[in-house]
């Protein structure tokens, strides 16, 4: 089967565009056509200051919100990535194969660190080598798709340009990847500012319609939605964007085309009202299964053991692979007998 391997970050609480962008493909199709695997990658949340205690936390949310999304750990891998050492030992190798000008021309160092800098902050060299920690994600597992929105296909590349390199110059180790991109709604944008999409870390609460969120919080959200000037409704990405995020959303959530659900509506505000409704619908199952998994938290942390055991089985070839082809000597293990040694 495809492998197909892809994650979320617990840099912020999971919003309504992780939902419709990337988690109710993953429990609709990825995990039903493919051998897949989806991890929270809290490794990733260390690239810049942060609080430890609310790392915790929200990487516990985020693999419960991914179980509450419909991914079953029957016919998926749902793990913690600091669980499965192979992600750390794998992204070593892989720095010493990328070079210092590929990171830094990666878009999101570029923003992240600009940020940092204007708040008066330090960068963290991990902001700069974890699109390398990125790449050891994926090719730990011989992963063949990575389904991920436009912001994200410049570390998928790298993956595969790193790949690529490694099997050149010490033999073939690495699948090479490629990026997969989901249809309608792929990268839903703020609410409050639409040429920002609605990410998780982003501070504009109002915008951000987050997948905890009551339903009576979900429709003042979409109701004070910024739109566009004049009065028809139409669909047009560049000129009227507030609109067609509005039109987006609706249609991700009602299975429409933007085009034709704007020549449903006369008026803006009637829009809001059924897009607000139709997000409060598309949460509700979502939120019901999370209240359930959360009253049961022992359940959730043996789907994580598992997953991680499952997935670290997984990785180790691979890495050891790739250790062996680098040019390092095999671990060895000593034995009960006298001075014998075992390699492993």
């Amino acid at each position: 089967m495809t492998r197909v391997f892809s994650g979320v970050k617990p840099t912020g609480h999971l919003t309504l565009g992780n939902y419709l962008g990337a988690m109710r493909r993953w429990a609709a199709v990825d995990q039903h056509r493919s051998d897949a695997l989806f991890c929270v990658v809290d490794l990733h949340a260390l690239t810049v200051d942060h609080d430890p205690a609310r790392v915790r936390r929200l990487s516990r949310q985020a693999a419960t919100l991914l179980l509450a999304s419909g991914l079953d750990p029957e016919r998926c891998t749902v793990f913690v990535q600091s669980h499965v050492d192979e992600h750390a030992r794998l992204s070593y190798v892989l720095e010493c194969v990328a070079t210092d000008g590929e990171t830094r021309r990666m878009i999101q160092y570029k923003e992240k660190a600009a940020r940092e800098r204007r708040r008066g902050g330090s960068v963290l060299l991990s902001l700069l080598t974890y699109p390398v920690l990125t790449a050891a994600d994926i090719l730990a597992y011989g992963t063949d798709e990575v389904p991920v929105g436009d912001d994200q296909r410049q570390h998928v590349e790298l993956a595969r340009d790193l790949a690529v390199r490694f099997n050149q110059r010490y033999g073939h180790t690495f699948v090479v990847p490629r990026a997969t991109r989901p249809g309608v709604a792929a990268r839903v944008m703020n609410l409050q500012d639409p040429a920002s999409k609605m990410g998780k870390s982003d501070d504009t609460g109002p915008g951000i319609v987050y997948l905890l969120d009551e339903p009576d919080v979900v429709r003042k959200k979409v109701m004070r939605a910024v739109t566009d000037s004049g009065r028809e409704v139409v669909y047009d990405r560049e000129g009227r964007p507030g609109l067609a995020n509005l039109l987006e959303v609706l249609a991700a959530c009602t299975g429409g085309s933007p085009e034709e659900l704007a020549g449903a509506y006369r008026s803006y505000g009637d829009l809001k009202k059924d897009t607000a409704e139709a997000v409060v619908e598309v949460l509700r199952p979502l939120q019901a299964r999370h209240r359930e998994l959360c009253a049961d938290p022992g359940a959730v942390e043996a789907v994580l053991r598992d997953g991680a055991e499952r997935a670290r089985r997984m990785a180790r070839p691979t890495v050891d692979g790739a250790y062996r082809a680098i040019g390092l000597l095999p671990a060895v293990a000593a034995t009960a007998g006298a001075g014998a040694v075992v390699t492993v």
